[in-house]
């Protein structure tokens, strides 16, 4: 996605790279976001949860994982972070594996993502995945719906206030 790039400053106050998903003002439910730290204090990845359910529990968790990001690197059948926040999120304790997953292509305005469709043993989590121009991993998880193709439209890179403290 030629739009996104990472951003630097001299002192970071979040992420040092653009995070992709749903603007927090289009959402009607609960958001809360978390950052993956490293040891160094450096950002590792951002996971935002939507919760749609009044409190029971999260409907969606977006994340974004740099290149190099620990959270990346998975064993053959281990679910992505993403599902494994929401299944944790949910309290749902089942172990739960990636079956099969397909590649599938999908435009994002003049973009072409190269969309991975995770199918889970538990099925009432959709997981997609793909990787942005500038090597960040978004992955989306949703609980008890199916994510179809006009989310994509629906994402979009956030202000960095959005992740700064204090």
């Amino acid at each position: 996605m030629s739009f996104l790039r990472r951003r630097s400053s001299a002192t970071p106050a979040g992420p040092d790279f653009d995070v992709l998903a749903m603007d927090p003002g289009d959402w009607p439910g609960n958001l809360g976001a978390g950052l993956l730290p490293a040891p160094d204090g450096s950002c590792q990845g951002v996971f935002l949860r939507y919760d749609l359910f009044g409190g029971r529990g999260p409907a969606m968790v977006i994340g974004n994982l740099p290149e190099g990001s620990p959270a990346r690197e998975l064993a053959d059948g281990e679910v992505p972070f993403e599902v494994a926040q929401l299944l944790l999120a949910l309290e749902n304790e089942e172990e739960v594996t990636v079956v099969a997953s397909e590649d599938v292509p999908v435009m994002q305005g003049d973009n072409l993502l190269i969309v991975r469709r995770l199918r889970l043993s538990e099925s009432r989590v959709s997981c997609v995945q793909f990787d942005r121009s500038d090597n960040v991993l978004v992955t989306i998880a949703a609980w008890d719906r199916p994510i179809t193709d006009d989310l994509y439209a629906l994402l979009k890179p956030l202000p960095a206030e959005l992740f700064q403290q204090g």
